[in-house]
This record gives C-alpha cells, structure tokens and sequence, in this order.
C-alpha cells in the first residue's frame, strides 16, 4: 500500500493531534524506510510474479523491514525514542500501533510475502492488488476517507495551507495509481533510490502541512 498507510497516518492525527502529522507519516512508512536501504545493500530483495502483468514485483526476502516481530521491534524503538524526547506516552502508544499496522494494511494488499519474524519460511498476504479495481475501492476509500477526515479536523492558516495539501494530495493519488497498475522497479538500485527519495519528500511534506493545518482544538 501507499496512500492506505499515510491514511493511517492522517487519521492518527485526528486521534491525537499533539503528534505532528510528518512524525506519523514517517511512522507508517517506517517498514519501507528500513526496506529501501536494505535493498540498496542487497540484503533484501524484490522478484517478479511470473505470468503477472501488473504491479508484479513483491518482496522475497523482507524480513528485517517488514516482519511482523521486527515491525514490533521498530515500533518500539520509535516509541520509546518519542517518549525519552517529548514524555508522551499517549503519542508513543499511537506511533508503535502505526509502526505495527503497516504488517496488517501490507497483508491485506500483497501477495503472499509477509513474513512474521526472520528464520520461519511461512508468508501472508490476501493479494488485494491482484484486482486493480478491488484496490481502487478498499485502498482508494481509505484514502479518500483519510482526507476527509483530516480536512475537517485541521483549519489552514492561510491558501497556501489550501493549495499545498490539495495540490500534494491528488499528485499522491496519481503515484499510488501508476504504484499499483505498474509496481516498483525491479531494479534494486532505481527502485531504492527513487523510493528513499519520494518517501522522503511525502514526510518533508507532511511536517509542513503540521504547521499550515494546525488541529482543531
């Protein structure tokens, strides 16, 4: 998933608004941060589907990024890292279930990769993405519903708080349609390098709309 997981991270703002907005958008993100840089290293991989023409590529080997016990792992180290910072326990609760749910929207969407923990050979994965229109529907009303929700819970300051996550926003929506109708690259090297760097940009983003949107008290 793309636009499902910042979804996530734009109704956690909702939930909990004393959190910034890039702070979670880099905790749902978090499992393709760590991903991207270990593919780069060739120690995680990305294979082709055979006989599959769209979005085929899937992980082989993702289990230091994208496990379900390392996801735990990860999750608590971001919490406890925003909690020896800020003292907000409520705010790092809400940062390790945004760690951890990546596992769960990935399952729903992937085809079988998802592994629970490193050393057992067992994946998961519902592949929502074999049906581009079943995608569109679950994924896309997520996202839609994401949205909505955080328009109406932040007010802009000024336009520039309007056109900015406006603008963003449909710009994402179109990188989550060619995401899902083509996959990532399957060379290691653009495919990290380009999603380091667009991953990067969307938190930068993020963090930028936390203070042209502020919460609603």
């Amino acid at each position: 998933m793309l636009v499902g997981h910042l979804a996530a991270g734009l109704i956690a703002k909702r939930i909990e608004p004393r959190v910034s907005l890039g702070t979670y958008f880099f905790a749902v993100l978090l499992a393709d941060f760590i991903f991207f840089p270990l593919l780069l290293a060739g120690i995680e991989h990305v294979a082709l589907v055979p006989g599959v023409t769209l979005n085929r590529a899937i992980g082989a080997d993702i289990v230091y990024s994208h496990s379900l016990l390392m996801l735990v792992i990860w999750g608590a180290i971001l919490a406890g890292l925003y909690y020896w910072q800020k003292r907000y326990a409520r705010g790092a609760g809400i940062l390790f279930a945004a760690v951890l749910r990546h596992w769960l929207l990935d399952v729903i969407s992937h085809r079988p990769d998802m592994p629970l923990a490193p050393g057992l050979n067992r994946v998961f994965g519902l592949g929502l993405w074999n049906s581009i229109p079943a995608t569109v529907i679950v994924e896309g009303g997520l996202w839609f519903l994401g949205i909505v929700i955080y328009a109406h819970a932040t007010r802009p300051r000024n336009r520039l708080g309007v056109f900015a996550f406006w603008i963003v926003a449909i710009l994402l929506t179109l990188m989550w349609f060619a995401n899902i109708t083509s996959g990532m690259a399957p060379d290691p090297v653009q495919g990290g390098i380009a999603g380091l760097i667009s991953f990067s940009l969307v938190v930068g983003w993020a963090y930028w709309m936390n203070r042209l949107r502020p919460a609603l008290a």
